[in-house]
This record gives C-alpha cells, sequence and structure tokens, in this order.
C-alpha cells in the first residue's frame, strides 16, 4: 500500500507483534463528480478511512470473522472454534457474535479491513474486559474470546445489551471497534463508587465491577414523575467506559435534528 497519504495514529508493540491504526489523509481515487462530492464533505467533515496493520514478528492473532483485508509473508491461517464447542455455538446463536474466529501465524503483514469508523488498541496483563457486543476485531491468538451471560434478568432485559455481552481476557494486544474517537470516551476509575447511565452508551468496564439496572427512584411512582426511567448501573471498583457522543450521532444518522431536542433526552423532529 502506497503510505504517501497515511499515517500511523496509534500503536501498541510487544516482542510478538506489533499494531498500528493507519489513518489515510487525503482520498484522491473519486472515479465519478459524485464520488468526489462525498469524498470532499468527508474531508472537510474531519471523517477519515482507516485501518488496522498488524505486524506478526514470528506472533499470532486471531480476528473476528471477515476482518481481513489482505496479508503478505509466511503466514499460515487456522480456523478453529474457540474451546467448548457446543457452549460457543450456544453462546454465538443467542448473542449473535460469530464463533468462529480465524488464527494468523507467522511472519508477515496483516491488513484489516479499511473503515470510516473508529478504533482502540489496548494491552491487558493476565486482565479481562467486558465490551459490547461487536466491538471485538482483533487480539492475540492465546487470549480467550467468549460471551458473557447477565446476571440478572433486569439487565438483560431493560440494559439495552441483551442477555450477552462479549468477555476478552489473558496478556497481550487488543483491537476493538469502538462508537466514537477515543478522544470523546470517559473513562471513571471507580473505588468501591458507582456510575449511573441514562441509555446505552458504557461501551467497556474492567475490574471488580457489577452491572445492573436499576430505577432512577424507588417505586413506580416516583420514576414517572421524575421523567426519567431505567439506569445501567455499575458498582464496584475498577474502570468503566463512557462513549457520551455515541447517543448525537445515532440520531444524526437516524435523521433527527439534533438542534431541537428536549430535555427529555428525545427528539420529535427528523429532517
Amino acid at each position: 500500500m502506497n503510505l504517501e497519504n497515511s499515517r500511523c495514529i496509534d500503536k501498541l508493540e510487544n516482542e510478538r507483534i506489533l499494531v498500528e491504526t493507519i489513518e489515510q489523509t487525503k482520498l484522491k481515487g473519486a472515479r465519478s463528480g459524485y464520488g468526489a462530492e462525498r469524498v470532499f464533505y468527508l474531508d472537510k467533515s474531519g471523517v477519515t478511512l482507516k485501518n488496522v496493520k498488524i505486524t506478526l514478528k514470528k506472533g499470532s492473532v486471531k480476528l473476528e470473522s471477515g476482518a481481513l483485508y489482505f496479508m503478505k509473508g509466511k503466514i499460515d491461517v487456522e480456523t478453529k472454534a474457540a474451546k467448548g464447542f457446543l457452549k460457543n455455538l450456544g453462546s454465538s446463536m443467542l448473542s449473535g457474535e460469530k464463533m468462529f474466529k480465524p488464527t494468523y501465524s507467522g511472519v508477515g503483514e496483516i491488513w484489516l479491513e479499511p473503515s470510516f469508523g473508529h478504533f482502540m488498541l489496548i494491552e491487558l496483563d493476565n486482565d479481562e474486559i467486558i465490551v459490547d457486543k461487536g466491538m471485538f476485531y482483533a487480539c492475540e491468538s492465546d487470549m480467550e474470546v467468549s460471551a458473557v451471560v447477565q446476571k440478572n434478568v433486569s439487565s438483560a432485559m431493560f440494559g439495552g445489551e441483551g442477555f450477552f455481552q462479549t468477555r476478552i481476557a489473558g496478556t497481550g494486544i487488543v483491537v476493538l471497534s469502538i462508537p466514537v474517537p477515543m478522544d470523546e470516551v470517559m473513562v471513571y476509575h471507580l473505588e468501591n463508587d458507582e456510575v449511573k447511565v441514562d441509555g446505552n452508551f458504557a461501551i467497556l468496564r474492567r475490574g471488580n465491577i457489577q452491572f445492573s439496572v436499576e430505577m432512577i427512584t424507588k417505586g413506580i411512582i416516583g420514576t414517572m414523575t421524575s421523567g426519567e426511567g431505567l439506569l445501567q448501573t455499575f458498582k464496584g471498583t475498577g474502570e468503566v467506559w463512557l462513549a457520551p457522543t455515541q447517543t448525537i450521532y445515532d440520531k444524526l444518522e437516524s435523521g433527527y435534528d439534533v438542534t431541537s431536542i428536549d430535555g427529555s433526552g428525545g427528539s420529535n423532529t427528523r429532517t
């Protein structure tokens, strides 16, 4: 790939692999006026195309199925289900996560599918994180990627996450696809504390954090008169990562006029 109009905006490296997020700073390949117009507005709004590049140094990674774009070098590919076939099959069917994650081993370069979205690189050291389903993109092959079941019915039914989220555990580098740029993510470090969220924009948690869904006030009458309903609640010691601007982008993508949003957190106007 010609990197004349590219730059590395994030990277993590160890003795096994180097992971970089490569941003295309200028797209010049539009083949029509319509395509050029769309590229122009993307450029002016600061939306850029990105790839994740993984350099294997006799290392091994597993990718989300379909994430590979191209690769170069002496790289072996193996596709197999994670340990516990029947358990993973059931989790995959219920959570929507893909059960088969191909593993790439050897020496060379792996480029993942380009996206106008956002990526986050994170390194775990004998640790684990719980993320929204659909966020996993890649990790080192020795790490465990599995579905985690919500521990109570209210969290599963009313938390906005469904019955399953994704658990990534072990030691190594992880690539996540996130809904907003990293500089718009808020990280709360809790020490026997709690965070309550009115919405579905808590994207990651780590540590001894308990997740539940609670009413904002005691009793149905209090909930009705407060104008609020159920809140995602995170209690304990650890980290909770929030993407508070995600809801605004979701409304924009849906065609809502966010300038007319009232205090209820919604909008009655569509463009």
